[in-house]
Formats: C-alpha cells, sequence, structure tokens
C-alpha cells in the first residue's frame, strides 16, 4: 500500500501499473482514501510542474481502486484530469480484470457524459471491446468515432475502407441519423470529394456493406426533422451520392412535398427537382402536383416560386387535363409580393384559362387576385370572363395618430408605491412612464411621511447589492440606476452631505456628442436624490401629463400656486425640466396660462409667462457634412435655450459639431435614451440632431438598437426637420430586422400626423444609397414592409425623389453595374405607382427603360415608366 501511493506521489505510472496488478480489491480499496487526499491536495496547482507529474498516476490509480461503477466513471472523467491524464490503454487494462457487465456499465456511463467532458475515445471504444458489449450511440461516442474514423493524417487506406472494418458499423451510422448537429462534424471531417463522408457512406451502400432501404430512409428523416443549416447540408450531401432510383422518389412523394413545403432552402430545392422530374414524366398525379404547388407558393425564397411557376407551365403544356386541378393553386401567387412571380401567374392564368371547366375555379383565382396591382387583376378578370371591377380611387391606409396617454396620478399608499417600485426595478429601464409616476410618487411620500415609505421599501430594495453596504457614493450609480440612486438617498445609504454642486457624473461623457442630453437629465435625478435625502418638496414641478413628456401650461401653473401657497422652495433643475416639458403649441392656451403665471407674483411664474409667450421652439440652423460614407448634420446654437437655466441645461441648446465624435463616449446603454426623448418633448429635432450618428451606425457599422428611440419622436411634438428625417433615411438601411421596422414605424406616424417631408426623406435616401451607406436590398425590405401597411402613395412619393440619385448613374453609352437591389427598389416602386395610381416623370427613368436589353432591371423600369405614363409603351 505505501509502495502504490509512494509510486503515485514520485509518478512514476509504469510502476503503479505494475503494483496494481499484483494487488487484491480489499488493498486497492484501503489505498483510496490516500489517494482521495492527494487529490484534494494537488488541485490548487494542477498546473504545476509537480501536478503534471502526479496527476497522470494519480489518475490511473484512483481509477484501479474504486469498485462502483459511478465512482469509477465520475473519477475517469474528472475535470482534474483533463489536460494530464493516464494514457486510455493503461487504464482499459487496469479494468480489464473486472466484471465484463461492469466494465459495460463504465463504458456506457462514460458515453453519457457530454462532449464537453472529452472523455477520450480510445478508452471508450477500448472498455466498449473489452466487455462486448452493444456499442453506445450517445453524442460524445459518436463525436469520438467520427473524429478516430477520419484521422486521414494518422490512418492509411480511404475512409470506406476503414468504415469497413468497423465491427459494429450499420448501428453507428444509423445512430448519425438520430444524434442532433452531428453533421457539422461530418461536414469538415476527410473534407470533400470522393474520400468525404457521404460519398464513402454511399459508396458502402452500394457495395452491400450497408442495407440501401435504412440508408435513405435515415437520410430522409433527418431531413424531415430540419436544424441548423451546416447540419443538414451534409445528410443533403448523402441523399445526392445516393441518388434514389425512379422508384425510390415515388415512394417517398409525401416526403418530397413535405421538404419542398418547410425545408431550407436547398433541400427545399433538391426536393423540388425530385417531384418535378416525376411530374413531367407523368408521374406524379395532379392532384399531387397541386398539394406541392399550394406549398410550395407559400415560401418567399423567389427562386423555388419561380421554379414552381415552370413547372406548371411545362405540365399544362404536356397535357391540358389538369388544369381544374392546377390552376387553383396560382392564387396564392397572383397576389405575391414580387412582380415577376405575379407576372409568371398571371400569364398562366391568360394561357390555360380557356379550358377551365370548373365555376368555382375562376372564382378561387379571381379572389387570388384580389391583392394584386389594378392592371394585373383587370387581366385576370379579362382572361376569366368577368368584368373588371372598377374601383372609385386609390385611398391611402396610414395607422391612426398616436394618442398620448395621460399619466395617472401616483400611488395614494406607500405599499401600492413600493409595489410599482419593485415592479419598475425588476422590468425594463426604458419605461418612461412608470419612471415619471414612480418619481412623483417617491417625492411626495417622502414629503408627506418618510418613515412609511422608508418601511414600506425596505423589502423591496433588500435584494439590491447597496442595501447592506452602508454609504454608497452617488456616482457609484451609472447606466440605467438612476431610480436605485433616489432610492439609496432616500433610505440614507449616501453621503450625508448630499451630492456637491456642481455635479460631477463621469456618464456626462465630456465633449461627447450625448453628454449635454445626458447632463442635464441626470443633474435632475441628482437634485430629486439630494432632495429626499434632506428636504423634499410636496411634489415634482415636472412630471409630466402625457406619455410623450409633454406637461400642460395650466397643471404646470396650479403646481407653482400650491408651491406659492405651501412656501416651498423650488427646485432649479425640476423648475428647468418643467419649462422644457410645457406644451406651448398651442398658441392660445399658452398666451392664457402665461397671464394667469404672471398674476402668481413669484420670480418663477414670470419665468414661465415669458417661456410660454416668446415665439415657440425654433430649429437651430444645420448644415450637411460628409465623413466617409456617413452624411451628418452640424447645428448652430439655440438661443432661446441659453438664459435663465441651470448651468447643466444651457449645452442642450449649443452647437452641434461632427467633431465631438472624437471624444470617448459613455453612453452605450440604449436604456437612457427614450428619457432623453422626454427630456426635450418639444424639442425632438435637438435630440434627433444628437442621436443622429448613433442611427448612422445603424446602416454602416450594423450596430443595433438605437432604431427603437425613432418612433417614439415621431409621436414627440416639435419641427420634424432634417435631423429626424436623415436618422429615419439611415435606419430604414438598418443591418437588424427591429430596427428596420422601427424607422417604418416611425415613417408611417410622421405620415400620418402629415409632418412628413417626402422629398426630404426621398433625397436622404438617395445620396446615402449612392454614397454606400445604406444598401439597396435592406431599404427594399423596408420600403415594400411600409407599402403592405396599404401607404403605397407615401411610399412612392418617397421613392419618387429617391430614384433619381440612383438612375443618373445608369446614364451614358457604358453605364457602371448598378447597384444591387435596384431592380428591387424598382419593382416596389412601380408597385406602388400601379397600386396608388400614380402619374407623371421621373428623371432619368425614360433613359433607363428606353435602354436596350431584357435584364430585370430594365424590364422594371419599363413597368414604373408605363404605370406613371400610360400612354408611353413599355
Amino acid at each position: 500500500m505505501n509502495a502504490l501511493t509512494d509510486a503515485v506521489r514520485a509518478g512514476r505510472i509504469a510502476e503503479v501499473a505494475d503494483l496494481l496488478d499484483g494487488m487484491t480489491d480489499a488493498e486497492r480499496r484501503a489505498c483510496f482514501p490516500e489517494l482521495k487526499a492527494l487529490r484534494k491536495e494537488l488541485r490548487p496547482n494542477l498546473w504545476s510542474e509537480r501536478g503534471q507529474r502526479i496527476l497522470p498516476a494519480l489518475h490511473l490509480a484512483g481509477a484501479a481502486c474504486q469498485t462502483g461503477a459511478a465512482a469509477v466513471a465520475n473519477w475517469l472523467a474528472a475535470t482534474d484530469f483533463t489536460w494530464a491524464s493516464a494514457s486510455p490503454a493503461r487504464l482499459v487494462d487496469a479494468l480489464a480484470d473486472r466484471d465484463l457487465a461492469w466494465i459495460a456499465d463504465v463504458a456506457h456511463r462514460l458515453a453519457r457524459r457530454p462532449v464537453s467532458a472529452r472523455i477520450p475515445f480510445g478508452l471508450m471504444t477500448g472498455l466498449v471491446r473489452l466487455s462486448a458489449c452493444p456499442v453506445p450511440t450517445t453524442d460524445a461516442y459518436l463525436q469520438g468515432w467520427l473524429r478516430h474514423i477520419g484521422s486521414s493524417w494518422a490512418r492509411t487506406g480511404s475512409l470506406a475502407d476503414r468504415l469497413r472494418q468497423e465491427p459494429q458499423l450499420a448501428e453507428l451510422v444509423a445512430a448519425l441519423f438520430e444524434v442532433d448537429d452531428i453533421g457539422s462534424v461530418l461536414g469538415w471531417i476527410a473534407g470533400e470529394g470522393a474520400n468525404s463522408w457521404p460519398a464513402s457512406l454511399a459508396r458502402l451502400t452500394e457495395d452491400g456493406t450497408l442495407d440501401r432501404k435504412p440508408m435513405l430512409d435515415g437520410c430522409v428523416a433527418r431531413l424531415l426533422r430540419g436544424g441548423r443549416a451546416p447540419d443538414v447540408r451534409v445528410f443533403l450531401q448523402l441523399l445526392q451520392a445516393l441518388a434514389p432510383t425512379r422508384e425510390e422518389e415515388r415512394e417517398r412523394v409525401a416526403d418530397w412535398t413535405a421538404l419542398a413545403a418547410d425545408a431550407a432552402s436547398p433541400v427545399a430545392g433538391h426536393a423540388q427537382s425530385l417531384l418535378a422530374g416525376l411530374a413531367l414524366d407523368g408521374e406524379l398525379p395532379p392532384r399531387r402536383l397541386a398539394e406541392l404547388s399550394r406549398a410550395v407558393l407559400f415560401r418567399t425564397e423567389k427562386k423555388l416560386l419561380r421554379a414552381q411557376l415552370v413547372l406548371l407551365g411545362k405540365v399544362l403544356a404536356q397535357d391540358a387535363s389538369g388544369v381544374d386541378a392546377l390552376l387553383p393553386a396560382l392564387a396564392q401567387a397572383l397576389g405575391h409580393p414580387d412582380s415577376e412571380v405575379r407576372e409568371r401567374a398571371v400569364k398562366l392564368v391568360e394561357r390555360h384559362a380557356p379550358r377551365i371547366g370548373d365555376p368555382d375555379v375562376r372564382e378561387v383565382l379571381v379572389a387570388g387576385a384580389e391583392q394584386a396591382p389594378p392592371l394585373l387583376r383587370a387581366r385576370v378578370a379579362e382572361a376569366l370572363g368577368r368584368v373588371p371591377v372598377t374601383t372609385q380611387g386609390y385611398e391611402e391606409v396610414l395607422p391612426p395618430v398616436p394618442v398620448p396617454l395621460r399619466l395617472a396620478p401616483a400611488p395614494e399608499s406607500a405599499a401600492e408605491l413600493a409595489e410599482e417600485v419593485g415592479a419598475l426595478l425588476a422590468g425594463t429601464a426604458d419605461d418612461v412612464v412608470a419612471f415619471e409616476r414612480t418619481l412623483d410618487g417617491l417625492v411626495r411620500h417622502a414629503h408627506r411621511d418618510p418613515g412609511t415609505l422608508r418601511e414600506a421599501l425596505r423589502p423591496v430594495v433588500s435584494r439590491l447589492s447597496w442595501f447592506a453596504t452602508g454609504t454608497v457614493h452617488a456616482s457609484g450609480f451609472l447606466g440605467d440606476r438612476h431610480l436605485e440612486l433616489v432610492l439609496a438617498a432616500l433610505l440614507h445609504r449616501t453621503p450625508g452631505e448630499g451630492f456637491g454642486t456642481p455635479l460631477q457624473d463621469p456618464l456626462s461623457g465630456a465633449g461627447c456628442v450625448h453628454s449635454p442630453l445626458g447632463r442635464a437629465f441626470n443633474a435632475r435625478i441628482w437634485e430629486i436624490a439630494d432632495l429626499v435625502h434632506a428636504g423634499p418638496p410636496p411634489f415634482l414641478l415636472s412630471t409630466p401629463t402625457w406619455s410623450t413628456g409633454l406637461l400642460e401650461p395650466d397643471e404646470l401653473v396650479a403646481r407653482l400656486d400650491a408651491y406659492r401657497e405651501l412656501g416651498a422652495r423650488v427646485a432649479p433643475a425640476d423648475f428647468a425640466q418643467a419649462l422644457l416639458r410645457v406644451r406651448r403649441q398651442d398658441r392660445t392656451a399658452a398666451g392664457a396660462a402665461a397671464a394667469r403665471a404672471a398674476a402668481l407674483g413669484t420670480p418663477e411664474g414670470t419665468r414661465l409667462a415669458r417661456w410660454l409667450t416668446a415665439d415657440g421652439p425654433a430649429l437651430p440652423p444645420v448644415r450637411r457634412r460628409t465623413a466617409g460614407p456617413r452624411v451628418l448634420l452640424e447645428s448652430g446654437e439655440l438661443a432661446e435655450l441659453q438664459e435663465d437655466f441651470p448651468p447643466d441645461f444651457p449645452p442642450l441648446g449649443r452647437p452641434v459639431t461632427v467633431y465631438s465624435e472624437r471624444w470617448r463616449c459613455y453612453h452605450w446603454d440604449a436604456d437612457l435614451r427614450p428619457h432623453w426623448t422626454a427630456l426635450l418633448p418639444g424639442h425632438r429635432e435637438l435630440v434627433a440632431l444628437r442621436l443622429l450618428r448613433d442611427f448612422s451606425s445603424l446602416a454602416v457599422d450594423d450596430t443595433r438598437g438605437a432604431a427603437g428611440t425613432l418612433p417614439r419622436l415621431a409621436e414627440s411634438d416639435g419641427a420634424a426637420g432634417p435631423a429626424l428625417h436623415l436618422g429615419i433615411a439611415y435606419a430604414l438601411g438598418a443591418r437588424h430586422e427591429e430596427d428596420r421596422f422601427a424607422a417604418v414605424d416611425a415613417l408611417l406616424v410622421l405620415a400620418a400626423r402629415e409632418q412628413l417631408d417626402a422629398e426630404r426623406l426621398g433625397a436622404d435616401l438617395g445620396e446615402l444609397v449612392h454614397r454606400g451607406a445604406v444598401k439597396p436590398a435592406r431599404l427594399v425590405e423596408s420600403v415594400r414592409t411600409a407599402a403592405a401597411t396599404g401607404a403605397n402613395a407615401t411610399v412612392w412619393d418617397i421613392l419618387r425623389h429617391t430614384l433619381p440619385a440612383l438612375l443618373a448613374g445608369l446614364a451614358g453609352d457604358r453605364p457602371p453595374a448598378p447597384p444591387r437591389g435596384l431592380a428591387d427598389l424598382l419593382a416596389v416602386a412601380a408597385d406602388c405607382a400601379e397600386r396608388s395610381g400614380a402619374r407623371g416623370e421621373v428623371p432619368h427613368l425614360a433613359q433607363t427603360a428606353g435602354r436596350r436589353g431584357s435584364s430585370r432591371l430594365l424590364a422594371q423600369a419599363r413597368r414604373l415608366r408605363s404605370a406613371l405614363v400610360p400612354d408611353v409603351a413599355a
């Protein structure tokens, strides 16, 4: 026993193996406690020279000195030995004298470990062969087998030759079809070509080593189950290598149809081609072909759609007897967003309509054409012998104008307020309405009964990290933790002397273009924290009336009157925020409120009266600057924000320059942006100016999330100027779909509010696409989405100012290659023009449409030209 432990401590693994051979089970078990203690001793220094020397010997001895299968498997798979383990051959030899069923149990336990456990395949397969047990078919065993058998650099012969030597090949290959994500491993081991896994398995199937029917069934079943592209690709290659016979294809028609309907595009395309071969040879009944067509025509991939329409045309040309069964499938294609798909479907209807015998088929096709543009609807109706339905004129469909929600009063009881605080802490930090109500409620209850409020809040905030740590400085609350700062001050977890003047916040990001927004917002929050810490007012002046952040002037006058009666001190940042939020667009209401404010006889009332009777929100002068592919805006100073405001607020109206971006920016938290829009709800252009770089990064740098602010800005008040429109233009070309959707929402809201400058937005898009900042393909998805809501006239009004900048580059005898996606953009423009009945000329369109050729771009240009100028031949 002492000799074994001494040999282990010395790292003499050959001696350990010899000693184990001569020991009884009882002697081995007696050694294990010391071996276990040694493992614990080594754990802090596994990577030391001593640890790396001892661990292999300890691994071998510990496995041999235990009797339970579970304990031995745990020891063998322990992470302590991952990078310093005994060889599989020594481990198998040390366990060879055990009962075969016990060895099989250990083997299967090891095989059930995750792949990340890195169990050596040599150990698992050695135990399997030793015990003659059924082969495990787990992820770890299969991946280990694949890597072992596919290591051509360590073995001779082809992959197929090595597979033939595997005694349990059929079981292992069958398991490949059952394990998810195994295809990605198959794909890179042994590479491509004749020695790849698909080619080798097909060769073994051909020579009878593997049964053909289980191989085909397993491969098809795996493709039907789907998965990630690398996983599915190798099984598609295997199916193609197996080359099903015509009889095997007929046996699996239902499977091919299911794959064509729901599988990934490459798989669906192969299944479609197999069924097409059957159909053209007359071996696919019309009912089955119609089922296939309905499934494929519901997909979005244009290649599959066009191939299916071509197939239908060929089948009907060969045998027109299936017209009644096949033509109803075209109903889905007649209203498809892609114009070429619609055109092909209409031509099929026109060609085969005279042979329709079932009246119900005509009804189905007429109904399907309802979603097509008017010209195509008329062609379908004429082909079917119907009188075209004449419309009374196009009607634009825009979303209802958003109605702002009035903020509910703060909760009456401290317990209710505490519940709302807990919900806000656990919810989203960008909920402006909940945040503002909670702030006002905390101030009100801190003024009314601070002791009761603190008791109600303790259970809610007790889980927060700062609650039990004593004093926490205010600078520790960064990002979206402003509410926590107020709570910490209320519960006396912040310094007793307050927060100092002037306020210093690391998130201001000195010199950053966002810093005026962050600085003004933080100033108010820090002031509120200071107030609840020392002596809060009865309520906040700046709590908005509406969800957009606007504050009604009558309400602010009433609050100032209440302050006057109570003798409450007006907090500077709170009052400054109230001024920035007060609604001044209704000049009559603002004038009446100004008179009442002046009558209060207080400095704040006088200041409010001057503010309400001033000229109102104005746009600062701006100029365009280019920086690489970007187009950015610089602004001048807004004078009305430079007087009678606390020091943290005038920077909001200071000039904006593109050089501000050279400073490091700390405002990475997207949850802050909605609060910035509520900071200046009547000056949304100022916010858009300072967020414009973020909007441009959506398209240029493929960032994510900034466009979520655009719908809020669209719902705010103040002029919708060049910064907001340019921001929407960038976001329409954003990399991520959710950002493009947000841009479409903002566009439609502005249109519904009659605030959209379509000419400005269209010209911005044309310039950005021309400069390479916005990719046409992304823009196509955005404008197509907007048009699909029913805003065809709005989208056309934008695109008619976008297209000239893109078509101008195609003039001349040798024009450059058009931007990728321009044909699709022309198709969307033509759709919108056809549906809305637009007329007129577009610069450079006639020259493009008049060029010789049959490319898709020229076809769509001619189509748009025909829609705009019907008298001109397409």
